[in-house]
């Protein structure tokens, strides 16, 4: 059993959300944000940066959600969300994983906490935004031109991926920006698709979650 330490709606979304759709027995062990607890020397013992998600996988702490989404992805579901080492879209699953960290996720990390930066809130949320509209506009092109040649609407064409999960968070971590990303045609029928599945139902209703339009 897998023991996920967790906080609604944060980072640790994905990961709770592959337990869920790949049916796997797990404990969650909820980390307090607001009164700092992800801060404490007990949860640092586990993950020394200090946030969440930290999966306990055969007793050891485990942490970084990318990390995380590609390992459950890799160990269970027989492939059905990850294309094998010698599958000719691997390289193409990795590199979107990778791009959705450095284009999407770390300009959405400065735009929720632009005090991480010690600087003008204001001027660092409006550098986010620029930086996280344009990885939306490289995306949805994306998404286009695959539809338009028939590959389908994933990240991979047609194929569903653990990618699409992780996208999908960080399209959510969007909801209040001047532009969300599901306002992107294509971002947005992948929405769409992805808050179909019964799994998402299911995480709502586990993290008590409401918004996203």
């Amino acid at each position: 059993m897998y023991a996920l330490y967790y906080s609604p709606g944060t980072a640790s979304f994905v990961v709770h959300w592959l337990l869920i759709e790949l049916d796997l027995p797990h404990e969650l062990r909820s980390v307090d944000m607001a009164g700092r607890a992800h801060k404490g020397a007990d949860y640092l013992a586990l993950n020394p940066n200090g946030v969440v998600p930290t999966l306990l996988v055969d007793g050891q702490p485990r942490y970084e959600a990318a990390a995380l989404t590609v390992y459950l992805a890799d160990r269970h579901g027989d492939g059905a969300f990850a294309p094998a080492p010698e599958d000719a879209q691997r390289a193409e699953y990795l590199q979107w994983m990778f791009n959705l960290v450095a284009t999407l996720q770390a300009p959405l990390r400065l735009w929720w906490y632009p005090g991480d930066l010690q600087a003008d809130d204001e001027a660092v949320r409006r550098g986010a935004q620029a930086r996280i509209e344009a990885a939306c506009e490289r995306l949805d092109a994306h998404l286009g031109a695959s539809v338009a040649q028939g590959r389908g609407p994933y990240l991979l064409g047609e194929r569903l991926s653990a990618a699409d999960f992780y996208l999908t968070m960080l399209m959510r971590w969007t909801r209040k920006l001047p532009r969300p990303a599901h306002e992107w045609p294509h971002l947005g029928e992948l929405a769409r698709r992805m808050k179909a599945r019964p799994s998402f139902a299911e995480l709502y209703r586990r993290e008590g979650l409401e918004e996203w339009a």
